[in-house]
């Protein structure tokens, strides 16, 4: 109702000054009242003692004159509140009176109307004033004198006259007291009223700097103190939650891009790529055009990883993505997927060629090495290329089909590309049914040995390679060289090897009993063999439970597989050695070929490679290549074998260059026990021309 507080304030000063000033005329009212009544009653006391003297010296002097006494009423008939006087004998007979008549109308029962009743002196009763005085004296009394004065009339015309005498000074006070307060509430009420127009200031402008300027030490002014302290902290509160904004959207982006980015390469990682080719798959399935993607992974980045750290090898990851991204377009997108793997997909408008071109492009980028700490790294790549139409728009088929044309690039011979064709994913069906078909296989003992026989110079079988196969019931004969690297990488092929050794184990005393002479079996084991820690417990085991001399056993290992795993292939072949199996090293001079490692590994046996022995009679550099191994056997006192025999002059060419033991086709191919045992145990050289 009141949009400011001066107003209801201002009537309650006013209706507070009219209640005082009534209050002060009532009371003023009522003391005038008293005093007039004081007045009266004194005037009737000094009029009744003055009109019973004058009487009583009348009645001596005439005594009977009635009308002499009542001359001396007359002067009192002019008293204009005069109710009635009488003169009355001894007896209260009426001798003279003005006005006995009235006396009868006083309406006031406690007035006594009979004189006889009113007492001597002065009586007040509620607006009526009785005296009675005695004429003469109390013992010789003449008469009685009883007047009654009404003082109600007196009231009222004094209070009249009162009023309009008092009413002008009463509304000067009313007036000035009522103004003097609403200056005073003025006074107090505008800093509130300050106060309020600055929290509008501060609420429309949203300015928490603003301060009041009102600096009083009343409730005011601890209220803007109060206001000015809550800004305070209202404005240090904005600037924390400032803060807080800021680092939550340093965070929330932070949080971005680690969602959909690399830390370390700063590349789109793996699910932001996803998302994004979701996208153009679609697109691209609803225009009906083709979409390509490159996947690549780098060629010998797990040895630099291993052997030089992670360190370096997450700056030779930041390289590479630096190396790839100078070659692509601004439309390419180009990701990290993880590891050391990552993904290109081109423009949408690039073709079949233009990837092809890129791919190349990517491999021979990467022919120039690293120079990190030093060192000159060289790493490759091996990339697969895929089309969306291969995959149905699909996009974990799109997926699928570059990492099996990426893999299908590394079984080439990795530094290359390969385009994706449908009967990869038969491949790949076949892999997969194999890996998942491994443990069943061993279960089911579909799994054999065959043998390859060794023979000596003089043409004596002088020991046996077992070499496994796996006889599928789906697939048939899968050969080692399928199914032993998705062992190796499923980690399953320390069951197998140890299937090999107990199989070999159970067909010794076959052996034993076909071969003339002295007589090894040799077992190959594999860079995953070297790391388990029960192999040699269950080697030995098993030696004991079939009753075998370990020195009817040789263990192959080829070189880069003892040579990966370098203290751990020490101390197993030590331990073997001890027990007294020989230890013969396969492909020696197809990898690392470190001269340093022969004068500290532990092997009786360097085995040739057949690729050295398939050239021996086409090129000069295989013929120097075999007879500088042999000859570094012979001054190391290792025994030498060559592998990969075919015909009769590489047999007598190694003879004749020192050669001690040989083994392949010319003799005989890997056979199972029951063939083996049956065909001769010596060859002459007369049969082969």
């Amino acid at each position: 109702m009141f949009r400011t507080l001066k107003i209801p304030i201002g009537l309650a000063i006013a209706l507070s000054m009219s209640v005082l000033v009534i209050s002060i005329a009532l009371v003023n009212k009522l003391d005038h009242h008293q005093s007039v009544i004081e007045v009266v009653r004194d005037d009737t006391a000094a009029l009744s003692n003055s009109l019973a003297l004058q009487l009583s010296v009348m009645m001596e002097r005439n005594p009977g004159n009635e009308a002499l006494l009542s001359s001396l009423f007359q002067p009192i008939k002019e008293h204009k509140h005069l109710l009635s006087a009488a003169l009355y004998d001894n007896h209260f007979n009426v001798i003279t009176a003005v006005q006995p008549e009235r006396v009868v109308d006083i309406s006031d029962s406690s007035v006594p109307k009979s004189p006889e009743n009113v007492p001597f002196g002065i009586s007040q009763y509620e607006g009526v004033i009785v005296a009675h005085q005695i004429v003469g004296s109390s013992l010789y009394p003449m008469g009685h004198v009883v007047i009654y004065i009404d003082t109600n009339n007196i009231q009222t015309a004094n209070s009249a006259r009162q009023f309009l005498e008092q009413v002008p000074i009463v509304l000067a006070l009313w007036l000035l007291c009522t103004g003097v307060c609403i200056f005073i509430l003025y006074r107090l009420i505008s800093p509130l009223a300050s106060l309020g127009r600055f929290t509008q200031e501060v609420f429309e402008t949203k300015d928490y700097a603003l301060r009041s300027s009102i600096n009083s030490s009343n409730e005011i002014g601890r209220i803007a103190s109060n206001i000015n302290s809550l800004l305070d902290a209202i404005e240090v509160e904005l600037l924390v939650n400032f803060e807080q904004k800021q680092t939550l959207v340093d965070q929330q982006e932070t949080m971005s891009r680690l969602a959909n980015f690399d830390s370390l390469t700063g590349l789109p990682n793996r699910q932001f790529v996803l998302d994004n080719l979701r996208l153009e798959l679609a697109r691209a399935k609803r225009n009906d055009e083709d979409l390509l993607l490159l996947f690549f992974d780098l060629d010998g980045f797990k040895g630099i990883n291993d052997s030089l750290g992670h360190e370096t090898g997450d700056l030779i990851l930041i390289e590479v993505a630096d190396r790839v991204q100078c070659l692509l377009r601004d439309g390419d997108l180009f990701a990290r997927l993880g590891g050391d793997e990552f993904l290109v997909l081109p423009d949408r408008d690039a073709t079949t060629d233009q990837a092809k071109s890129l791919a190349m492009r990517l491999i021979t980028a990467f022919d120039e090495p690293f120079e990190l700490r030093g060192l000159s790294l060289t790493v490759g790549l091996s990339v697969g290329v895929a089309t969306a139409s291969d995959a149905g728009y699909d996009l974990s088929e799109l997926m699928s089909n570059a990492d099996l044309a990426m893999y299908r690039s590394k079984a080439r011979g990795r530094g290359s590309y390969t385009l994706f064709t449908p009967d990869m994913v038969e491949s790949h069906k076949r892999k997969l049914h194999l890996a998942n078909g491994i443990e069943q296989g061993i279960a089911n003992d579909e799994f054999v040995v065959y043998y390859q026989v060794k023979v000596n110079n003089d043409g004596d079988v002088i020991g046996v390679e077992a070499l496994i196969r796996w006889q599928h019931p789906e697939f048939g004969l899968v050969m080692p060289n399928e199914f032993i690297p998705i062992a190796e990488q499923g980690g399953k092929i320390t069951a197998i090897t140890r299937w090999v050794i107990n199989r070999v184990c159970i067909d010794m005393p076959d052996l034993k009993h076909w071969a003339a002479g002295a007589f090894r079996a040799s077992i190959n084991l594999s860079g995953h063999d070297l790391r388990s820690n029960q192999l040699f417990d269950h080697i030995y085991n098993t030696f004991t439970l079939y009753d075998v001399n370990p020195e009817n056993i040789e263990f192959e290992v080829t070189e880069s597989a003892y040579l990966e795993n370098f203290a751990l292939s020490n101390k197993f072949f030590r331990r073997i050695g001890n027990m007294g199996c020989a230890i013969a090293l396969d492909d020696f001079g197809t990898g690392y070929s470190s001269l340093s490692y022969l004068t500290q590994i532990n092997i009786d046996t360097l085995k040739v490679d057949r690729q050295f022995v398939t050239e021996i009679q086409s090129s000069e550099r295989s013929r120097l290549v075999t007879g500088a191994i042999i000859d570094l056997a012979k001054r190391l006192s290792l025994s030498v074998c060559a592998e990969g025999i075919e015909n009769l002059e590489q047999w007598q060419y190694l003879k004749a260059h020192g050669c001690d033991n040989v083994q392949g086709f010319m003799f005989s191919k890997p056979v199972p026990i029951n063939e083996l045992v049956a065909s001769p145990c010596h060859y002459k050289a007369e049969q082969f021309t």
